[in-house]
């Protein structure tokens, strides 16, 4: 933060030493009005050697050197440094009490002995929100000397106070107050809780703006977050013409604020309809007087920028939000945030400038204290819940082809068409690295512009995804097995599929063999096919419908890559997607066609064309889901094909 502006004797002059328009310490009122900001402070600069061994500071320099405390604060006394050295100044006119800053009185006073050994006055400073430093000051410093602080010069101090806050600026007041030396002495027991010497009555010295000039991928982050559905408020303790300037300028406000358009109707602020306004911003004054059901009018507009606001109305504002059953996440910085930080679902504290009781409030610490990187957490958050979602949609789709078997062995007596053995291959072989492979998955392009998920609702295995991965993909994916499995019955040994079913029982049956009619057992007998002959034949379907689930699966985890966008539009770059297609690809060759395999896993070496037999399977799990997504991004959010976005 750098100091930008100051303005005595009723001018604004830029902090620009040497060039025209630029503040000049040698008069009076700026000198009075640098004392202030630099004796009524907590701030002092990181490296006192460095600061002592410097003689001829300059604006440049100072600009670079690392300070303790405030923000604000440490921006005055750059500014105070350069025009006399801060300790110099500080030890020529020591501490005698003071009465730190708070979000009750919004004022900050220093009371000091004089480095005038002549006049034995106390000196009483104060600097603090400059409505209420004004309300305070009865008479004002001009070229030097004392005047009465009537209404032009008030009208002149409104005026500069508002050009200063529109420009996004942070303006603070400065006032003074010579004690009467004959009641108040250093000796006097000064009460800073309740206290016992003027606060009113003051003299007005001007005001200081500084300027933060917001990050420049903060207008960005802003931007990604409405376009992923995430309303952003602005709460604050600066003025309100100043919030607003820096709503604007990084785009939390885009439109005509309510009480904007309240002053060019000439009406009240509260009889504006909420659908006329998008946006409003509220002072703190305002929001002390309003019930619930006020704050939740507010809160149904779509840009909210609040000013000026204590602790506990910004505790009010969360719980507001909360009230509609939004998930609210709150950053900030101060001993004033800890409420909110601790009420809200997710608080974020600054891991630089934040101080220590708004760490231990909140659930989480900013290292680089940059609003942005709140964005891009909020964009690896969708994309770990994406990828869990993706993974474990590809992972369940396998269920239904393996389970089957063993429902149709149960309900029509036919012969197992996949062992448990070739399950367990399926489950802790050919599909585990596929499935880590989604985790490495990048971001959808899309990720930014959905709408937040519903916590309570849309967990991570939902009925959508279950239907999607057993009721769509994991059926087809059984037809394919059992296709396999009966294309290979019938090519090895003629076996018919009606001759299978109830096979189990041990029934007799008629088939058609080389010399006519004969009655047959497929698979206890010894008529037609010799045991050995149907024992192969079924390892050999076995084989082939463990085949068909490997390769419908390769399927299955290009569909899995996206939730909404085509394979071809979120692009082949994951390299480990990769390495699991080839893994499992190289470990069905090896069960199939390596001996020593066949014996340990009850499988047996397959023809080539019986490659073939599942791909127009494959193929159809592709191009059904590839439509189905082509739907679910063409289509409204009421058509049928969006119950099926899991």
């Amino acid at each position: 933060m750098t100091v930008a502006h100051l303005y005595y004797d009723g001018e604004i002059c830029a902090n620009d030493p040497g060039t025209k328009g630029s503040y000049d310490f040698a008069t009076p009122s700026c000198a009075a009005l640098v004392r202030v900001a630099g004796l009524c402070s907590r701030a002092v600069f990181g490296d006192d050697d460095l600061v002592r061994a410097e003689k001829n500071p300059t604006k440049l320099n100072v600009q670079d050197w690392a300070t303790i405390g405030d923000a604000s604060e440490s921006a005055l006394v750059k500014l105070v440094h350069v025009n006399r050295g801060l300790y110099e100044w500080r030890d020529a006119n020591p501490a005698v009490a003071e009465v730190p800053f708070n979000s009750t009185n919004k004022y900050h006073i220093m009371i000091v002995q004089t480095e005038d050994k002549k006049d034995k006055r106390l000196l009483l400073l104060m600097k603090g929100a400059p409505e209420r430093i004004v309300q305070r000051c009865t008479t004002q410093l001009v070229n030097g000397e004392v005047k009465k602080f009537g209404a032009k010069a008030k009208k002149a101090f409104e005026t500069a106070y508002a050009e200063l806050g529109g420009k996004g600026e942070r303006v603070l007041g400065f006032a003074q107050l010579y004690l009467d030396p004959k009641k108040f002495t250093k000796k006097f027991a000064f009460d800073t809780d309740k206290p016992n010497f003027p606060v009113e009555g003051l003299t007005f010295c001007g005001l200081i703006s500084m300027i933060d000039p917001p990050r420049e991928a903060v207008p960005m982050a802003v931007r990604k977050c409405q376009s992923a559905g995430i309303q952003v408020i602005m709460v604050t303790g600066d003025h309100q013409i100043t919030a607003k300037a820096i709503a604007r300028q990084v785009g939390i406000i885009r439109s005509e604020t309510a009480d904007e358009i309240a002053e060019a109707r000439g009406i009240e602020l509260a009889d504006v309809p909420v659908g006329d306004a998008r946006a409003i911003a509220v002072h703190g004054e305002m929001l002390r007087d309003l019930d619930e059901n006020d704050l939740d009018r507010i809160l149904l507009h779509d840009e909210i920028v609040f000013a000026r606001t204590s602790p506990q109305q910004k505790l009010r504002i969360v719980e507001g939000c909360q009230r509609r059953g939004d998930v609210v996440a709150v950053t900030g910085d101060g001993v004033n945030d800890s409420p909110a930080l601790k009420k809200a679902d997710i608080g974020v504290a600054m891991g630089i400038a934040g101080s220590d009781v708004s760490k231990e409030a909140a659930d989480m610490i900013l290292m680089d204290d940059n609003f942005a990187s709140i964005v891009v957490g909020v964009e690896e958050g969708r994309l770990i819940f994406d990828n869990l979602k993706k993974s474990i949609a590809y992972t369940l789709s396998s269920n239904i082809p393996e389970i089957t078997p063993f429902l149709l062995f149960i309900v029509l007596r036919m012969p197992l068409a996949l062992t448990t053995v070739l399950i367990l291959c399926v489950d802790l072989g050919t599909d585990m690295v596929p499935a880590i492979s989604l985790a490495y998955e990048s971001a959808e392009a899309d990720i930014m512009q959905r709408r937040p998920r519903n916590a309570k609702t849309d967990k991570l295995v939902t009925s959508r995804l279950v239907c999607f991965s057993y009721l769509q993909i994991g059926v087809m994916q059984a037809l394919a097995g059992f296709f396999v499995f009966f294309v290979i019955l019938m090519s090895e040994e003629r076996m018919h599929p009606t001759y299978v079913f109830g096979s189990e029982f041990g029934q007799q049956r008629t088939a058609v063999g080389y010399s006519g009619g004969v009655p047959i057992d497929m698979w206890f007998g010894s008529s037609f096919v010799d045991t050995l002959a149907r024992s192969n034949a079924l390892r050999r379907a076995q084989t082939g419908f463990l085949l068909s689930i490997i390769q419908v699966q390769w399927a299955d985890l290009l569909i899995c890559k996206t939730r909404k966008l085509s394979v071809f539009q979120q692009g082949m770059r994951n390299s480990v997607l990769w390495f699991g297609l080839a893994s499992e690809t190289l470990l069905i060759v090896l069960l199939v066609y390596v001996p020593p395999l066949n014996n340990v896993f009850g499988t047996l070496n397959l023809a080539g064309v019986y490659w073939l037999a599942a791909l127009p399977f494959t193929w159809l799990i592709f191009m059904y889901d590839e439509v189905r997504k082509y739907l679910l991004r063409t289509r409204g959010p009421d058509a049928f094909v969006q119950k099926t976005y899991y």
